[in-house]
């Protein structure tokens, strides 16, 4: 079973389908102790990165993460659920991220020709040892929404990346935590090869 994160900003019902579609069942939940005990957990995000992180701290979501990676347990943060993951945002000031990966989460500078935020399907490459994106072909399309993007500090946890005006990553994975800035769920086949990667661990 695997726990979908709610903690009231997400595109839950969309995860949910997408993994239901590939006969994983899964449970959207604001427990921390559901997320803890979990054998997988997905953290989905829409929104600003502070007021996220207040939602999950107020829910003891923050604690119910970081414990479930401690465990080892899999977990796949998806594009703001990616960038929580990280040390720090300079999203509306700075903000400390979860920090269970380095690096700082920034903004798209890009020139006026190219439009922020970053919205519809790009390619990306991935690295050839990546679980995560096993079978993913290089150039594949995914789906992107997003403003930021994290500046990672250690290259070897980049698992993908993807350019848009400027080369970014666009997917991590660090022992069983992944993580993606594109939305596997509404990717078509490609995406539901990444959540179909990810159920299998």
């Amino acid at each position: 079973m695997i726990a979908i994160i709610d903690y009231g900003m997400g595109n839950l019902a969309s995860v949910k389908n997408a993994l239901a579609s590939l006969g994983f069942a899964s449970h959207v939940t604001s427990d921390p102790d559901q997320v803890v005990h979990a054998p997988k957990v997905i953290l989905p995000g829409v929104g600003a990165f502070a007021d996220c992180l207040a939602n999950l701290h107020t829910r003891g979501m923050d604690q119910a993460i970081c414990e479930a990676v401690k465990r080892d347990t899999p977990l796949l943060g998806i594009c703001l659920g990616m960038q929580l993951l990280f040390t720090e945002s300079e999203e509306n000031g700075l903000h400390q991220g979860l920090g269970l990966l380095a690096g700082r989460v920034v903004r798209f500078n890009l020139p006026a020709s190219l439009k922020v935020p970053h919205m519809g399907w790009n390619s990306i490459v991935p690295s050839q040892d990546s679980r995560l994106l096993r079978g993913i072909n290089p150039e594949s399309y995914f789906y992107f929404v997003h403003s930021y993007f994290p500046v990672v500090q250690d290259s070897s946890v980049v698992a993908a990346r993807c350019r848009y005006g400027e080369e970014f990553a666009c997917a991590v994975e660090q022992g069983n935590l992944f993580a993606t800035q594109f939305h596997p769920e509404k990717s078509g086949a490609p995406g539901l090869r990444i959540l179909k990667n990810f159920g299998e661990l």
